[in-house]
């Protein structure tokens, strides 16, 4: 401490070195904070997009199927109505004779 100066202003200049040693490590707390959160957004974001992409495929390949095994019950529907209406035709051409 120095005797010369009141203890007021020693006081006042202790606080203020306290106070931009303080705003100093706030700034260099906010950068980290900030690269941190860069590099998280950097991980995480293509990610998301993959899933994202993974997500509009699996609705594409679902609705294809739906249509496929529509297609094909459609199908099955039409040949079984031919038999029976084939089978139907046998019958009556029997019940004539």
């Amino acid at each position: 401490m120095d005797d010369d100066k009141p203890i007021t202003e020693q006081a006042l200049g202790t606080i203020t070195t306290a106070v931009e040693a303080t705003k100093d490590a706030a700034v260099t707390a906010v950068k980290q904070v900030k690269k941190a959160a860069k590099k998280v957004t950097k991980k995480v974001a293509p990610k998301k997009t993959a899933k994202k992409k993974a997500k509009k495929a699996a609705k594409k390949t679902t609705k294809k199927a739906a249509k496929k095994s529509s297609k094909k019950a459609a199908k099955k529907a039409a040949k079984k109505a031919s038999k029976k209406a084939a089978k139907s035709k046998k019958k009556a051409k029997k019940a004539k004779r």
